[in-house]
């Protein structure tokens, strides 16, 4: 989403670590160019501009102005208000108490909420919370049956409105519900509207009462620019918020949303969205997205995202057979699984420092992450056509063997041939890994 608010950026920055010294003009002229870049990534005009105003502050400071690497102080300075404005260098995190705590979902349609609601379901469930969702669209064609197959796939209850129901007393029953069940928390999924109607106003109002609700999240489409922002102040004057969600991050929309919503209503953003998989949810964390906005990359989320996507007790297992010096195509298909389930090429760059320089050598991202996809899922069905010996002891496929399997598998002998040149590589890789191991072990 940042891609042209990024580049711009980087060729402002390049530029000044150019120079040995800079002056005041230096300084004007490049903080006029950050002005221009955030306005053209749509961030709201007086927050681009009280922005400018406190970065140039401090960078006419004879701090910055005597420093040895004065390109690097502005950037510094530029990536602390970046920080600032997206709501300081902490997450923020709800208050979830009560016997339930009570989270209604709102927002206009098409914003993601039912999306949302549900993989917010799986975010709390993972962190040991006993969620109950609540399906209150009753408006929209086949909203409730939608949450109803999310809740499935992420293994939270639904509860249903009844026939003839209205959307205040089904908040009243799932309440009631929910403490009846003892459970953690309640997540209502509320109807949406193209804009901002009394009616929709009202209903939720009338909603919130019977919830007796304390946190009330604003779904946000991310990709309607500045609309957005407007969006927020409405909802934010006549329902109380207190937070925001942000979604379709991956989108191509230029980003000024994301930097002026938070600065403008006041609410925190608490999370982002960036998919359609329930795992397409993030705590938002200021700090890195504007490190990954100024280009430095974001190995801290990359890591996080690794330890959550990989299955424990394969990875031991898989430190096991390193040790022993054994790698077999079961070991492979593994890897290949968790390595997919990491998210695109593209957005694995993004985390990396000087991952948008890999992404401008990569011509067309989105066709990489299809090929990679297609090159996994058709690994898989190479190895799953295998016989559970071959699996073990690869040196077995002779020639005979591989045209069995590609028959199996419906590929050709060469996407055989291929596969395993790709494991060789790899076990090639792994056998040193595991030399260096004993050595490491040695020198204890």
């Amino acid at each position: 989403m940042f891609d042209t608010l990024t580049h711009s950026l980087d060729g402002i920055f390049k530029r000044l670590r150019g120079y040995g010294r800079v002056n005041e003009t230096n300084v004007r002229d490049a903080l006029r160019e950050v002005r221009m870049a955030l306005l053209e990534a749509d961030v709201n005009f007086a927050v681009a501009r009280d922005f400018i105003a406190r970065v140039q502050a401090q960078c006419l400071g004879e701090q910055v102005l005597g420093s040895i690497t004065p390109g690097q102080q502005i950037v510094k300075r530029v990536h602390e208000e970046l920080v600032a404005l997206l709501g300081g260098g902490q997450s923020h995190a709800l208050e979830l108490n009560g016997q339930p705590a009570t989270v209604m979902l709102v927002g206009l349609h098409g914003s993601g909420k039912t999306t949302t609601a549900a993989k917010l379901a799986r975010f709390w469930k993972q962190k040991g919370r006993n969620v109950l969702l609540a399906a209150a669209d009753i408006r929209r064609p086949a909203a409730v049956e939608q949450l109803a197959v999310l809740g499935q796939q992420v293994d939270v209850e639904v509860l249903k409105p009844n026939p003839g129901e209205s959307v205040p007393d089904l908040g009243a029953r799932a309440l009631d519900t929910a403490r009846r069940q003892g459970r953690d928390i309640l997540l209502v999924d509320t109807g949406g509207r193209f804009q901002i109607e009394a009616e929709l106003i009202e209903e939720l109002t009338a909603l919130k009462a019977r919830l007796e609700c304390r946190h009330v999240l604003l779904v946000v489409d991310a990709a309607i620019g500045q609309e957005s922002v407007s969006v927020a102040q409405g909802f934010h004057r006549d329902v109380g918020l207190n937070g925001l969600i942000l979604t379709k991050l991956d989108g191509d929309a230029r980003g000024g949303a994301a930097l002026s919503i938070q600065s403008v209503t006041g609410c925190p953003v608490l999370f982002t969205g960036s998919g359609e998989r329930p795992e397409n949810l993030e705590p938002f964390q200021p700090d890195r997205l504007a490190s990954r906005i100024l280009g430095m990359g974001d190995v801290v989320s990359l890591v996080e995202k690794a330890q959550a996507m990989v299955d424990q007790e394969s990875a031991a297992r898989m430190e096991a057979r390193l040790r022993s010096n054994r790698f077999d195509l079961n070991d492979f298909r593994d890897q290949l699984r968790q390595l997919r389930k990491m998210g695109s090429i593209d957005s694995l760059l993004e985390m990396l420092p000087n991952g948008r320089e890999m992404q401008s050598r990569i011509k067309d991202p989105a066709a990489a992450t299809a090929s990679f996809e297609g090159f996994t899922g058709k690994a898989a069905a190479i190895i799953d056509s295998m016989t559970v010996r071959e699996r073990r002891n690869p040196d077995l496929l002779n020639a005979s063997r591989r045209r069995r399997i590609a028959a199996g598998s419906g590929t050709q002998v060469s996407d055989i041939n291929d596969l395993m040149r790709q494991y060789e590589q790899m076990r090639k890789m792994t056998r040193n890994m595991g030399k260096l191991q004993k050595k490491l072990r040695g020198l204890r």
